[in-house]
């Protein structure tokens, strides 16, 4: 028994908090907000009618969203673009996101590694890829999954926490990477949901998109083929 606790300790601590969390909800109603209440229209009104407020919404909304909710990161770049345009769209966007990514991150270092890095460790590409040539890979890996933001946000957050990467490498390379992606949705959907400036925006999304799928088709041919070569 008390290698069992040993063993999965930090699994039981994350679970005991997600469980307090429940009950703190069921105590004071804080899921109420998310229902059609008073409460809720007063707050989307106030939000509505003061741009600080919206923001706020926004970046607590995408910051819950990419620890707790599995959808592609790209939801977040739709959704921004479409409130606040593309330029302050895709800054609100990688602020929140990023904020959201580091505490996935974290969760997934503390609870998670010592438990699910021995299961990954049995898969030869895992292995090779996530922990023995983490130096090579990692800055690869991460912009495929950052560029390209259809991958579920929140798990791949937690996958990382998991892996050796560094958690200020992670962090950096993290937004960065997530630049053009975001940029690209974020113009995309501004050119959809608004009239003014369509033609421009739509030629800078066609711009990106350009730009990532060249930049994909380079590191395929450098790296991806040498390592299929290899195994």
């Amino acid at each position: 028994m008390k290698k069992f606790f040993r063993k999965y300790f930090k699994i039981i601590i994350l679970l005991l908090l997600i469980l307090l969390i429940i009950l703190l909800n069921h105590i004071y109603g804080w899921s109420d907000l998310f229902q059609e209440t008073d409460g809720l229209n007063d707050f989307l009104t106030e939000a509505a009618d003061s741009f600080g407020a919206l923001v706020l919404l926004y970046l607590v909304v995408t910051v819950i969203g990419c620890v707790v909710l599995a959808v592609p990161g790209m939801t977040f770049a739709i959704l921004a673009g479409a409130i606040f345009g593309p330029y302050l769209g895709s800054i609100l966007c990688l602020v929140a996101t990023t904020i959201g990514a580091m505490g996935s991150y974290l969760v997934g270092r503390f609870f998670l590694r010592d438990t699910i890095k021995p299961l990954a460790m049995k898969n030869k590409y895992l292995r090779r890829w996530l922990f023995e040539e983490t130096e090579k890979s990692d800055i690869l890996i991460l912009f495929i999954t950052r560029t390209i933001p259809i991958f579920p946000y929140n798990l791949q957050n937690f996958a990382y926490g998991v892996t050796d990467i560094k958690f200020g490498r992670y962090t950096l390379f993290t937004f960065l990477f997530m630049i053009p992606g975001v940029a690209l949705f974020t113009f995309s959907s501004s050119a959809v949901f608004s009239a003014d400036n369509r033609t421009l925006y739509i030629i800078i999304a066609a711009i990106i998109l350009v730009f990532v799928v060249s930049i994909g088709f380079i590191i395929y041919k450098k790296y991806f083929k040498k390592h299929l070569k290899e195994d």
